[in-house]
């Protein structure tokens, strides 16, 4: 745990099958981690690899996570993050929150995820919201992007539920300015990029420029999935993305 600090270097650690997250970065600045190797089984519950809560100016690089949760997540009042060289998998990817929980107004913005390897994920790069919530997440950037055979390579949830049942609610977290570029692989299943935002507060401004992921069993059946999401793309989109606009220039 590294809590209230600030210009904290950590490098070249191993550690392995923690009962929960490894390591947490919580109201901390100017923190950098790197050559860090992390492990727990693929099974494992809530064994998060890197968890960030209300922390600035956060880099992540070159290191190994192998867990049965999040490689890497951010939560909330979290901003100027950098995530880059990371080697994922097995475990849910990365993915910025969950926000909004029980009606909360929640925050991330700026972040940089680039030079990511998925291997067999459950997830890639994601985006999960809780409806009823309010905040926003915006500014965030995925690039240079490979999946081998993750089951979401791309996903942004805002109807985030992990249990059998939630009610409707129509707040949301807003979720603007995502832009997704240069991300290249395999999906485990048929909807390779999955965009399922709300009705009442639809993601805007979502970017996609030079896509190509494929469904490993069938590659002429790989499919996306849009529900109110809007915004462009730009040079190969595959799967295309059939809610974003084309676009020459962005």
């Amino acid at each position: 745990m590294i809590g209230h600090s600030k210009n904290v270097d950590i490098k070249g650690l191993t550690f392995e099958d923690s009962p929960q997250m490894h390591i947490a970065i919580e109201s901390s600045t100017l923190i950098h981690a790197t050559e860090l190797t992390i492990r727990a089984p693929g099974h494992s519950p809530n064994t998060d690899g890197i968890h960030i809560q209300r922390s600035t100016n956060v880099s992540i690089d070159n290191s190994t996570i192998q867990t049965g949760d999040d490689c890497i997540s951010i939560g909330n009042e979290s901003k100027y993050i950098n995530i880059s060289n990371i080697e994922c998998g097995p475990g849910h990817g990365i993915s910025i929150g969950s926000l909004g929980i029980m009606g909360k107004t929640e925050e991330v913005e700026f972040v940089h995820v680039r030079n990511v390897t998925f291997h067999g994920t459950t997830n890639g790069v994601r985006i999960k919201t809780w409806q009823g919530g309010h905040g926003h997440a915006r500014n965030i950037k995925f690039e240079d992007i490979t999946s081998h055979s993750s089951t979401r390579p791309i996903v942004i949830d805002q109807y985030y539920c992990p249990h059998k049942q939630c009610k409707n609610q129509t707040s949301a977290v807003e979720i603007s300015n995502i832009a997704y570029e240069n991300i290249n692989g395999t999906s485990h299943k048929e909807i390779a990029v999955q965009l399922s935002c709300s009705e009442s507060v639809p993601c805007k401004n979502i970017t996609m420029k030079d896509i190509n992921l494929i469904y490993e069993k069938h590659k002429d059946k790989t499919s996306s999935y849009c529900l109110n999401a809007r915004g462009l793309r730009n040079g190969r989109v595959h799967p295309s993305v059939s809610c974003l606009q084309e676009e020459d220039h962005f």
